[in-house]
Parts: structure tokens; sequence; C-alpha cells
């Protein structure tokens, strides 16, 4: 079993992969998934098919997210198998893309923000005044 800090480095670089897909940075952060995984057959292949599919999506940040969980376990079997590339695997993290997001609200306003995903707020209807 993976200690805790190589699991959370692992879902970080899961993160790291699909956050750079169908983006700028892609083609760096693939060249480096593929080098980290010694060119392991199929992996290469996987990195485009993922990368096609948040390409094309209507909803690429969703895709995203849906393939985060693969990525990072991938990731994660690789690190138990060959702990030595955790340096090389925190580079490739420290290298890719990072977003910021800075949310403010002014005048009494409510703002309701998610990085990734979606926010559903559900609001009860205002009572009606008493005549």
């Amino acid at each position: 079993m993976l200690e805790q800090s190589l699991t959370a480095l692992a879902a970080m670089g899961g993160g790291a992969v699909v956050a750079a897909m169908a983006t700028d940075a892609w083609q760096v952060t693939r060249d480096g998934v593929v080098q980290l995984f010694r060119g392991r057959e199929g992996v290469a292949a996987r990195l485009e098919e993922d990368a096609a599919l948040v390409e094309g999506a209507e909803d690429p940040d969703g895709v995203r997210q849906a393939l985060l969980p693969a990525w990072a376990v991938r990731l994660g079997a690789l690190l138990a198998e060959h702990p030595e590339y955790e340096p090389e695997l925190r580079r490739l993290i420290d290298a890719a893309p990072h977003s910021a997001q800075i949310n403010t609200a002014n005048d009494q306003g409510i703002v309701y923000a998610a990085m990734n995903g979606n926010v559903n707020v559900y609001k009860a209807p205002e009572p009606r005044p008493e005549a």
C-alpha cells in the first residue's frame, strides 16, 4: 500500500495531467508523462485518447474531472512499483499549468464558486408578508 504522501502525490499528478489536456501545455506535459512511464506500451496512446475526449467535449472540465481518478491510480501504481520516480513526478507537477480562482462579493453580494465542477444553490422562496 502506498504511503499517504505518495497517494496524495499521485492524485496531484493525475490532476496535473488532466488539467493540461487540450491546453497549450499539453505537449510538454504529455511528453513528461510518457518519459515518467519509461515508454511503457499504451501510455502514449491512452494520453492521446483522453486528451481527444477533453478537446471534443461539450464540458471539458467535466471530462477532466472524470479522467482524474484513473490517472491518479495509474501514477499511484507506478510510484508503488518505482518509488524512486517521486522526484520526477514532483517536477512534472511543478511544471504543469496551475489555475487560480479569485472570487469577490461586493455590496452585500453573495458568491457561489467552484474551481472544477458545478455549484448548485437551492434557496427557499422568500416568505410572503402577512396582510
